[in-house]
């Protein structure tokens, strides 16, 4: 049986939720030689671009230039998967596959109700996936779980230095074609699809970097105090 463990495993509600709140962080964990993981929850099928199966070829060319180690999607509804057994069985066996130290996901609060619900989905399923008396794969508990930034600000409480790596992040967005500016595009204008959406992703990794000193950062909030057991490292 194929061993799957990777150091981070990336959950998130649709294709694209990664690249767009975490991508830089995660080519520079990458690059420091952690493997790392991504599982969309549900296709993207309800967006007013593109469809579902083309958002999935979008997410596999960009998993190509993440160099993420694995990438899967767990088929749910695009809007209406629930909070419920099947949702969090699902989402178990997968934290339970590639037992992950560290999880990020979706933001505690957004603009879509779905980044809100896997947010806790997510913390929920990590939390149950250390249980023994819960069927499946052996247990498996993260050490942490970390919710990236999206549409909304929330104020994270650690920042990550991207400045390095924004290039790649953004030729991991322009995988998704569909989702994104084009000036021959056909299709619905949505709030990300606007010429003007990029800048603003630029305008946010500077205001999250300007405090701690960084050209670019991308932000995390926590729902369990970290611990540090050097605050020399700390910057």
């Amino acid at each position: 049986m194929e061993n799957y463990q990777v150091d981070i495993l990336c959950i998130a509600a649709h294709p694209d939720d990664v690249e767009i709140s975490a991508g830089g962080t995660v080519a520079k964990l990458i690059s420091q030689g952690y493997s790392v993981a991504i599982v969309d929850l549900t296709q993207g099928e309800l967006g007013s671009r593109g469809s579902g199966p083309l958002r999935l070829l979008e997410a596999a060319e960009a998993s190509k230039i993440l160099n993420v180690k694995y990438r899967e999607n767990l088929g749910l509804k695009d809007g209406f998967f629930q909070y419920n057994d099947e949702s969090l069985k699902l989402i178990i066996e997968v934290v339970r596959k590639y037992k992950p130290q560290v999880v990020l996901t979706n933001a505690l609060q957004d603009r879509h109700p779905d980044h809100a619900r896997a947010a806790k989905l997510v913390a929920d399923a990590c939390f149950y996936s250390g249980l023994n008396k819960i069927d499946g794969l052996h247990p498996w508990r993260p050490k942490a779980i970390y919710h990236f930034n999206q549409d909304h600000y929330n104020k994270p409480d650690f920042v990550v230095d991207v400045t390095a790596f924004w290039d790649i992040k953004m030729a991991s967005l322009m995988a998704y074609r569909s989702q994104f500016y084009d000036p021959n595009s056909k299709e619905p204008e949505t709030p990300i699809s606007g010429e003007g959406f990029f800048d603003y992703l630029r305008a946010r990794a500077i205001d999250f970097g300007r405090p701690a000193g960084y050209q670019f950062a991308e932000g995390f909030q926590v729902a369990r105090v970290p611990g540090v057991d050097d605050i020399m490292s700390l910057q």
